[in-house]
């Protein structure tokens, strides 16, 4: 038998990437990007899993088409000559290593002036992704959509965790902090006073009781008002979802918004200069019929439509 005969091109064909694209490395051409983060810290007592978001939510992605009317009605996939570059090579639980690999991936794939959009992985591979962005983009603000801030205090040694995603960024200057958002904080926090050491690091928190009292359209337009004209990365931790919608996270918190309002909330974002798209927290082993991962790819084409 010959390699010919095992290897016939007819009997193969590769594996898909997002909403079936073959995964390729070539972005010549190329206005956004995907690339996952199959990464977690492995650091919850209870809720591991979120190294297996990236093909979840690919897979979930297979359900969606590619226009979104009214909304939109461009093809993401066409007008955006996206490409879906497979992901970066890391190892869950070896934090060090794993962040450096995540942080030149990043790098390669906004060398080439795509936007990239990524799917995590816990919370903490955003790091990596704004130190690759930063050196591109040095006014860069994040617009940070959770439940929790991930803006706590530092325990002991633990240098990167979950929790320190932006501590650790406002550490190393990697955001223009007084014009980035932590929107929806909610629920049980171990820090009393985790609201005002968040505050304390220069960024602007908007916690769910305010943005419910305030209302959605208000805080938007502050949104707008303040970002407009100038590079932003999108954070979008899936469980800023209530767990109604969205079960399968890290670290689900009982009275977040609905689907519906969360769609409506990437949709008024139209208009602002995204550079940058990050989901994570999707948690599959803890998913219930896959409803996280495929609500997480929605918002994934959502973002790709705010681009085009």
């Amino acid at each position: 038998m010959t390699a010919s005969d095992v290897f016939d091109p007819a009997l193969f064909k590769p594996a898909l990437g997002f909403m079936g694209l073959p995964v390729s490395h070539d972005l010549r051409g190329a206005k956004a990007a995907i690339l996952g983060m199959p990464f977690d810290c492995g650091v919850s007592p209870v809720r591991i899993g979120a190294r297996h978001g990236p093909a979840a939510i690919r897979q979930q992605s297979q359900h969606l088409r590619c226009h979104y009317p009214p909304f939109s009605l461009a093809d993401p996939l066409t007008d955006l000559a996206l490409v879906d570059c497979g992901d970066a090579a890391v190892t869950p639980g070896r934090i060090e290593p794993s962040f450096e690999v995540m942080e030149q991936a990043m790098t390669r794939v906004i060398s080439q002036g795509a936007v990239s959009l990524t799917f995590g992985g816990d919370g903490s591979v955003t790091l990596p992704q704004l130190r690759a962005h930063a050196k591109r983009h040095p006014d860069l603000a994040v617009l940070h959509f959770d439940a929790h801030t991930d803006c706590y205090r530092p325990q002991g040694q633990d240098y990167h965790n979950t929790g320190t995603t932006f501590t650790r960024a406002a550490e190393e200057g990697l955001l223009d902090c007084a014009n980035s958002f932590h929107i929806g904080a909610r629920g049980t926090t171990y820090q009393a006073d985790i609201l005002d050491y968040s505050r304390s690091q220069g960024y602007r928190i908007i916690p769910d009781q305010e943005l419910q009292a305030r209302g959605i359209p208000d805080v938007l337009a502050e949104v707008h008002e303040t970002l407009a004209g100038r590079p932003v990365y999108l954070c979008w931790d899936m469980d800023f979802f209530d767990p109604a919608a969205a079960p399968g996270v890290c670290d689900p918190t009982w009275g977040g918004i609905t689907a519906r309002e969360g769609i409506g909330i990437l949709q008024s974002l139209k208009g602002l200069d995204f550079v940058a798209y990050d989901i994570n927290t999707v948690t599959p082993p803890l998913d219930s019929q896959n409803m996280t991962a495929h609500l997480a790819a929605t918002v994934a084409l959502l973002c790709l439509h705010l681009s085009c």
